[in-house]
């Protein structure tokens, strides 16, 4: 469903019990709602939670910002570089509002709230600034963004920044299967046909790649979250895995040693995708946590 949040129209599933406590689910970079299995949808709402997962704006069937124009990551990239300001047409606090305005629309006081990857970054600007609205959080395969943390190897980075090779559906999905399969879990790789019929819902779905674009700008002009860290007082669990090639696992340890009291939990073999041999192991992280702020209550 459709509802309107932070002033801007965002794209809305909403599952399992009505007076359940909420998990509300933040996706990453240029990924929908639907990147979220609906086997880790059924494993929370299994648990009696109500779970809530959106579009992200500027993609999926949320509201787009294409008056702004697709940017130059190549001059963004330099500025960054050069330790100057980055102009972006958004910023990662402006998507930490929008899930504000998600819980809202929605009438729920307090939530639950998971992150991954771009998604973990919003989470941390939510749960510092809106201390109130956040019971727990699950910070899952980000970065505080701090300079000193290692980056991505530049195939990946190559990867990542690529474009598909023609136009057409059929280049898109290419073009996804083969950045999935690079940052995927070595030890659990996903099947390439499931994989496959993803990308191709996806895109089918909403292709949008001038709003990753935007998206990634406002990563970039977003800088060193660390500052933030110390703020969070909600529970806190950290979830990496050992073998992510986009995001090193020395950034779970650099947000654990920032957030008090946070867990970790670095899963072997695991990159930077949500495998479904691990989904079990991860909505039990989230019950657990949830658990904690219940007991801290």
């Amino acid at each position: 469903m459709q509802i309107q949040a932070n002033g801007l129209r965002i794209e809305v599933d909403d599952q399992g019990p009505a007076g359940g406590p909420v998990v509300l689910l933040i996706m990453g970079l240029g990924m929908q709602l639907i990147a979220w299995p609906q086997a880790l949808m059924q494993a929370l709402t299994g648990r009696g939670f109500r779970v809530v997962r959106f579009d992200n704006r500027d993609i999926g069937l949320s509201q787009g910002f294409d008056q702004a124009g697709v940017p130059s990551m190549a001059a963004a990239a330099l500025r960054h570089w050069l330790h100057l300001p980055v102009r972006a047409p958004y910023r990662l606090a402006d998507m930490a509002r929008d899930a504000l305005g998600v819980l809202d629309a929605l009438g729920i006081g307090r939530a639950h709230v998971c992150g991954a990857s771009m998604g973990g970054m919003i989470a941390q600007h939510l749960a510092a600034n809106a201390p109130d609205r956040v019971a727990s959080l699950t910070l899952m395969m980000t970065s505080s963004g701090a300079r000193s943390l290692p980056k991505p190897s530049w195939d990946v980075q190559r990867k990542l920044l690529a474009r598909p090779r023609g136009p057409g559906r059929d280049a898109a999905v290419d073009w996804i299967v083969k950045l999935l399969q690079t940052i995927g879990s070595p030890a659990y790789p996903a099947d390439p046909i499931e994989l496959r019929a993803l990308a191709r819902v996806s895109v089918q779905r909403a292709w949008h790649p001038a709003g990753s674009a935007r998206q990634l700008l406002a990563i970039v002009a977003d800088g060193d979250r660390t500052p933030l860290l110390g703020r969070i007082s909600a529970p806190t669990h950290i979830v990496h895995g050992a073998d992510d090639p986009l995001l090193p696992p020395a950034c779970a340890r650099q947000l654990a040693q920032h957030i008090a009291g946070a867990h970790t939990d670095v899963i072997p073999g695991m990159g930077h995708d949500l495998p479904d041999a691990l989904l079990e192991r991860l909505a039990e992280g989230i019950a657990h946590t949830a658990g904690r702020a219940g007991a801290s209550a």
